[in-house]
């Protein structure tokens, strides 16, 4: 299977595999969910797992990748928030968590590409 085949089943297994993390361990996300936000934070713990699980699909069925594609983009510029949060948070623990929080800052950059890129070239398959 050529790369340009397999890179929006690989971002689907991503979005996938982060999604059901999000029931079986929500513990570690509802930490992170920005405190400004109304609700639980397992609410948007939930919710957020639901809507990557929805993303996945949508990004694995050809029919849907392109708008699925930018969703997902959306959705990785929309969880940048949580992702400050845990920086802020984690600013005192161990070196190798701090290093894993502060790393997850400028990894959304390349996630949000990778989504636009899958959603441009279902575009030019369709």
């Amino acid at each position: 299977m050529p790369r340009s085949e397999r890179s929006p089943l690989l971002l689907a297994g991503l979005l996938a595999a982060a999604g059901v993390t999000h029931f079986v361990a929500p513990r570690q996300y509802d930490a992170t969910i920005p405190r400004a936000l109304p609700g639980t934070p397992r609410t948007w713990t939930y919710a957020s797992g639901a809507a990557e699980l929805a993303l996945a699909a949508g990004v694995a069925l050809p029919r849907t990748r392109r708008i699925a594609g930018l969703a997902t983009a959306a959705f990785f510029v929309g969880v940048f928030p949580a992702n400050v949060q845990m920086a802020v948070d984690w600013r005192h623990r161990a070196t190798p968590l701090k290093a894993a929080a502060l790393a997850r800052l400028p990894l959304q950059v390349p996630l949000v590409l990778w989504a636009r890129g899958v959603a441009r070239a279902a575009e030019v398959r369709s």
